[in-house]
Order: structure tokens, then C-alpha cells, then sequence
């Protein structure tokens, strides 16, 4: 993995390479919004592209996997890397907010994201969607994503979805909601001395 935090630039590096995936992944948690996206999988694509905007990330990745099987490979094995950068271009965490809850609408739906960048890694997710498919993809895999998300980068995620009708909308809402919440816990307070924690490190 390669790591620059120079010039207070925050990001990381990963390549990936399984007999089910082959995954290069770039995220710079200081970045201005901009994707480059290459999976098999398109609703992720949009997804990834939603998270990185509201998020105020950068984020290129170039994946190709076993999508013949199912995307489950390609899906579980972005998160894992883009949880590991995470957790890389954090470094020691010196001077992050640490902490956030974000609210985000999108027309019916309300989800809700809370974090904890804590380095314990564990993930709750309240979600029932009306639709166990969005085009060809499967709404359960948003829970695999998160779920090797949080566990990679040692967050506590709280994934809630108050309500909604369109499948569509309620996952939108989720990763719109992830990149707003992420972005602030990352942030630097120009108040905190360290790490936001009595325990001396995170």
C-alpha cells in the first residue's frame, strides 16, 4: 500500500489482486469531490460517484471481477480496500472531529449515518428496502459494502434508513449520507491537541 500524507494531503494506495478480483483503489480523504470509477458493477459506479461528491473526496478505482458468479466478490472487495485506505490516510488521527451524524432526504427516503472513528471496528445497519433488486444489483450487498468498510478502517457505522418507498432513492440517501457524515469526522478541529480521545490514541 502507498501512503502520502504530504503537504497535509491525506491518501492511500491499494492493489488488490485475487483469483476473484483484481482491484486498484486511490481515496484522498482531502480531495475536491472527483471520481474515476471502473467496476463491473454500475449502481455501485453511481453509488461510489455519490459518496465522493458529497464527501468531498477524491476517489479512482479500476476493478474487474467474477461478475459472471454475482458482483458479491467485486462489491465485498471495494470495500475492503477503500476501508484500508481509509484507515491508511488517516494515519495517527491527530486533530479529526472523530465523530458524526448526518441526516440526508432524497425525495420519500430518509437515511441516517453515524460514525465513530474509534479504531473498533463494528457496523449496525437498520434498513428494509421494498425491492431486493436495483437493475441487476442486490440490495443486500449494500450491507456486505459497509459492513467490510467499516471493519477495515476500525470505525463504529451506524447505518439507519427512517423510511422510504423507492429502493433506489433509500440506497442513495445511505451513501450520500455516508460521504457528508465521513467528511466531517475526518475533518481537522483546529481545537483538538492530539487525538480526540482520554486514552492518549485511536
Amino acid at each position: 500500500m502507498e501512503i502520502n500524507q504530504a503537504n497535509g494531503t491525506r491518501s492511500a494506495s491499494i492493489t488488490r489482486k485475487t483469483n476473484e478480483t483484481d482491484i486498484q483503489l486511490t481515496f484522498s480523504v482531502d480531495g475536491t469531490g472527483v471520481s474515476e470509477l471502473e467496476t463491473d458493477v454500475p449502481f455501485l459506479n453511481h453509488m461510489l460517484d455519490l459518496f465522493t461528491k458529497h464527501g468531498q473526496f477524491d476517489l479512482k478505482v479500476q476493478a474487474r471481477g467474477d461478475i459472471e458468479i454475482d458482483d458479491h466478490h467485486t462489491v465485498e472487495d471495494i470495500g475492503i480496500c477503500l476501508g484500508q485506505t481509509l484507515r491508511e490516510a488517516l494515519g495517527d488521527k491527530k486533530g479529526i472531529k472523530r465523530y458524526a451524524s448526518v441526516f440526508v432526504p432524497m425525495d420519500e427516503a430518509l437515511a441516517q449515518v453515524v460514525i465513530d472513528i474509534s479504531n473498533r471496528p463494528h457496523f449496525e445497519y437498520r434498513a428494509e428496502y421494498p425491492s431486493a433488486q436495483v437493475g441487476s444489483f442486490t440490495t443486500e450487498l449494500v450491507h456486505e459494502f459497509l459492513w467490510k468498510l467499516a471493519l477495515e478502517a476500525r470505525i463504529t457505522l451506524h447505518v439507519i434508513v427512517h423510511y422510504g418507498q423507492n429502493t433506489h432513492h433509500m440506497i442513495e440517501a445511505v451513501f450520500k449520507a455516508l460521504g457528508r457524515a465521513l467528511d466531517e469526522a475526518t475533518s481537522i478541529d483546529p481545537r483538538v491537541t492530539g487525538v480526540p480521545s482520554t486514552k492518549g490514541v485511536l
